[in-house]
């Protein structure tokens, strides 16, 4: 049997915690967490002020509703729309996105956001994280992503949230333990802070299709976060995926992980089911403009077996290292490293994987990774609205052979492993890619923070002796609420 030493682990680990990564904004529920700014205010006042960071700061967001002033009614336009030139396929890729977000707060320290977009588009890579309702026609599909989080703070201790969206821990582009770049998931959240502490718990309702039927799976994960010093913060996070029912039981969501103040791992352990448990933990520290960050992150793992070096299949982990921080008042930067081993957020079904609709609930990639990745921001220099990015990611991957799982792709089950020993990052069919994004954007209405863009994207990949560079122009309009994340 894999023994999972999390004692040893969290007690070897000497710090642990997570801000969220920060790009446009406010949509997505980021459990945000700053450390001491320059004005030396304390760290435990920093974290996240819980009845505000379910949208944004900026009060002209949207049109005003009511006339009441104590009362915020605001309609916020929703627009996604793009032309993308592939000079591969020597074709257009489109998507037409349009929608609201309707935001009130009916009774005090109560906040509530209902809405979404509905996109027609002709390519999927131009939807990432969006739901696929049904094709239209022979090369057009519906899809949409819901935007709903209801919220109440009763006092300055306790956040209860619920809704129909994305949420992110960490501090990096990436994330290993949470990430907005899959799919918007139904989740119930209760946050609470206090000494220098802030805790969370998190239960999301998910699905998979699954011997062709939409079948459901849960995830309850908690995550603890403590600034040790005013520049320093340690946390610790865990996660158990389980199905509600199976051949034996219909046991829908265990009340035993519906508890936000026990540990997964034992419980799953005395219940004798085969539920995927995660833990993690993460080290931060700011000092000055710069930040570093770091996330590992633990499926399963035999310390022997680590000892001896031997490639074992369930040695399956990942790890995290990342500095970004802010050169000038107009200049902003980040370098991050990712790695996960092969297999890592696998199991024997995908009602078991860490996933949600057939996309990782973590790294984009999944696992059998290792990325290198940097970002400029340029603001202020050529037009004081005009904002400049660059992205760029370097890496390698492995890819599935034939019917083998080679430890890729996280819904493959791993029982189907080619070996049990000598299991390395990028085995199978070896994938390299370089990736660039350069995106410049001007706001043209800010209701809705709304801006026209311009872009190009280049994609190189090298696999199994063969070459691909595919070059992406891309001109539209979209509001400036959610991570477009095309860089994977």
């Amino acid at each position: 049997m894999i023994i999972r030493h999390t004692i040893l682990f969290l007690c070897a680990l000497s710090a642990a915690g997570s801000w969220s990564q920060t790009d446009v904004g406010y949509i997505n529920g980021s459990i945000f967490k700053v450390l001491a700014s320059e004005k030396n205010e304390s760290a435990f006042k920093r974290h996240c002020y819980l009845s505000h960071k379910t949208r944004t700061n900026n009060s002209n967001l949207g049109f005003r509703l009511s006339k009441d002033s104590k009362k915020t009614i605001n309609l916020v336009p929703l627009v996604d729309l793009g032309i993308q030139y592939n000079t591969n396929l020597n074709g257009l890729n489109h998507r037409n996105g349009m929608g609201f977000l309707l935001e009130a707060r009916p009774i005090k320290k109560s906040y509530i956001r209902i809405g979404g977009l509905v996109n027609i588009s002709n390519a999927e890579s131009l939807n990432p994280g969006n739901i696929n309702l049904t094709d239209i026609g022979a090369s057009q599909k519906l899809w949409i992503m819901p935007i709903t989080r209801m919220a109440y703070t009763p006092n300055d201790v306790f956040c209860f949230q619920a809704g129909y969206d994305r949420n992110f821990i960490g501090s990096g582009r990436r994330s290993l333990f949470l990430s907005d770049y899959g799919k918007p998931t139904p989740f119930g959240q209760i946050r609470a802070k206090f000494w220098h502490m802030e805790y969370s718990v998190n239960y999301q309702f998910l699905s998979e299709n699954f011997n062709g039927q939409r079948q459901s799976k849960y995830v309850t994960n908690h995550h603890l976060s403590w600034n040790i010093l005013p520049w320093l913060n340690l946390g610790v996070f865990e996660a158990i995926v389980f199905q509600p029912k199976d051949t034996l039981l219909n046991r829908g969501y265990d009340v035993e992980y519906l508890n936000p103040f026990v540990f997964y791992r034992p419980q799953e352990y005395s219940m004798g089911s085969s539920d995927n448990v995660i833990i993690g933990a993460s080290l931060n520290a700011k000092i000055k403009n710069t930040t570093v960050y770091s996330q590992v992150v633990l499926d399963e793992f035999l310390l022997s077996e680590i000892r001896a070096r031997s490639g074992w299949w369930a040695n399956k982990f990942g790890a995290q290292l990342g500095i970004k921080g802010r050169i000038s008042d107009q200049l902003s930067y980040r370098v991050e490293g990712n790695l996960v081993r092969p297999y890592t957020f696998s199991h024997l079904t995908p009602l078991q994987v860490y996933g949600h609709r057939g996309s990782a609930l973590a790294h984009p990639y999944g696992s059998n990774f290792a990325e290198i990745l940097t970002e400029l921001n340029w603001s202020k220099n050529i037009n004081p609205k005009l904002k400049l990015r660059f992205f760029a990611s370097f890496g390698v991957r492995g890819t599935n052979v034939d019917s083998l799982n080679y430890g890729s792709d996280i819904y493959e089950s791993y029982i189907n492993r080619p070996d049990d020993f000598g299991n390395y990052i990028g085995q199978g069919i070896k994938q390299t890619f370089f990736i660039t994004n350069t995106r410049a954007s001007y706001p043209i209405l800010k209701e809705g923070r709304i801006h026209a863009f311009a872009e190009l994207q280049t994609q190189y990949i090298k696999l199994d002796g063969f070459k691909n560079l595919s070059v992406l122009p891309m001109i539209g309009i979209r509001s400036y609420l959610w991570n477009d994340y095309r860089n994977y």
